[in-house]
């Protein structure tokens, strides 16, 4: 059985559905690629998607030391190249509370 069903709607929009929980998310192209950026680009899901595995990892790994970590933030800039076009890098900071 699937993880995650994704439609494409039109117009360069997806939905992706969880289907175990039926969350959805929606993807919009940029609008410097033809897009109407009324969403999250899947390049963007890309870069938040390493950001908030990296925060979960942390968190098991909090959990197991009795480390508090709850409103742990972190930044995210996803930059992209062109030719082709891809994401190039991604910068990742983390701010903690103390």
């Amino acid at each position: 059985m699937a993880t995650i069903e994704t439609f494409y709607e039109g117009s360069l929009r997806t939905i992706a559905k969880h289907v175990a929980s039926d969350a959805i998310i929606v993807t919009d192209a940029p609008v410097d690629n033809h897009g109407k950026g009324a969403a999250f680009s899947p390049t963007d899901l890309l870069s938040a998607s390493l950001g908030s595995c990296m925060l979960t990892v942390m968190g098991i790994a909090c959990q197991t030391h009795g480390i508090h970590m709850d409103g742990t933030k972190m930044n995210i800039t996803k930059i992209m190249a062109s030719n082709p076009r891809r994401v190039s890098e991604t910068k990742l900071t983390l701010v903690f509370l103390i």
